[in-house]
């Protein structure tokens, strides 16, 4: 679909999910299709007639069952932090979602974006453990544990409807939308019916109540801006400083880029213009990449593919506050398992 098709289309679809209204209801019977298609295929596991395939370290999955972002990268590289704190080695696996590439591979530091993908490779940067990508998750972790035998435990990014890969725990990431309407794909924002059993509930963003997995409590992080914006080079400007700006241009393709400039308005920063992408856009034949004038300001993941281009821009981390609570849950759910972190020697 042209980029521009899909700007226009992602925004209203998101405005037809959050309520149901006529858009949505045309949609509806649709989304019985889905709903018969996608069940068939839990059932297909549950009862056996399809394997997921296990790899020997426990498997953390990082989802959301809202189509489009709800803040699953960020809560992947505080579960990746909290664990290498705790003593263990972790590796992420992910598919790569919008690569050119369909092979398994492993994301370097210099990796280019359109061959791994703009999160993987920003997982990779920020957290300088092992990250693979691959259409079957399963494989990339084999192939990771592989390459560095000496991980003990993997995250997945993303992952929760992929049920090829056996999981121990499942943490299912949920933002200001919760669930929208409540109904599925193309009616609504959902992937699968909400609630289903999951062990974890994180909200990255204050949002409406949310019906819980029995037993299943939700804890609540704090979605904020860094107080420095990063240039390609590794300079960091204050955001405080570009407040008397007045030719500050902030464009993001994300899924919700709105709550991008949103943030960044609340940061005191006044946007001459702001630029609506597609999630997941790769800049390569941005028309207006030499032309723009000003401040570029964009988030890490468009920063990763527009640094090609734009070198100049700046890039503001997003950073996700975690509560203590969620991460001893976390600890606790592996325990019951059976997972404890080995302390290893340094190499």
């Amino acid at each position: 679909m042209p980029a521009g098709a899909r700007t226009n289309l992602e925004p209203g679809l998101i405005r037809a999910w959050a309520r149901r209204g006529p858009q949505a209801l045309a949609l509806w019977p649709l989304s019985l299709l889905y709903g018969a298609l996608t069940g068939l295929h839990r059932s297909l596991y549950r009862l056996g007639w399809l394997k997921s395939q296990r790899v020997p370290v426990p498997v953390i999955i990082v989802g959301n069952v809202v189509a489009g972002g709800a803040g699953k990268t960020p809560t992947t590289l505080a579960v990746v932090a909290h664990l290498a704190a705790q003593g263990w080695r972790p590796g992420i696996v992910s598919r790569g979602h919008g690569r050119a590439t369909t092979d398994v591979r492993a994301v370097e530091a210099d990796a280019d974006p359109c061959a791994v993908g703009d999160e993987p490779l920003l997982l990779r940067r920020r957290t300088s453990v092992p990250v693979f990508v691959g259409q079957q998750r399963a494989d990339a972790g084999r192939a990771l544990l592989a390459a560095h035998p000496t991980t003990d435990i993997l995250v997945c990014d993303d992952g929760l409807q992929h049920q090829a890969l056996a999981r121990d725990v499942e943490i299912a990431v949920f933002d200001a939308r919760g669930v929208g309407n409540g109904w599925l794909l193309p009616a609504g924002p959902l992937r699968e019916p909400w609630p289903r059993p999951v062990d974890l509930v994180l909200r990255t963003e204050p949002g409406p109540d949310l019906a819980l997995p029995p037993g299943v409590q939700a804890f609540a992080a704090q979605r904020t801006l860094a107080a420095q914006a990063v240039r390609a080079d590794g300079s960091t400007v204050p955001l405080a400083a570009l407040a008397g700006s007045a030719s500050l241009v902030a464009l993001a393709g994300i899924a919700r880029p709105e709550a991008f400039f949103a943030m960044l308005r609340a940061a005191g920063l006044p946007l001459h213009e702001t630029l609506a992408l597609p999630d997941h856009y790769h800049f390569n034949s941005w028309p207006r990449a030499s032309h723009l004038r000003g401040t570029l300001i964009c988030t890490e993941k468009d920063a990763i593919k527009l640094w090609r281009q734009r070198p100049d821009a700046l890039a503001v981390p997003l950073r996700l506050d975690v509560p203590p609570a969620f991460f001893d849950a976390l600890d606790q759910r592996l325990a019951v398992r059976g997972y404890h972190p080995r302390m290893h020697a340094a190499p």
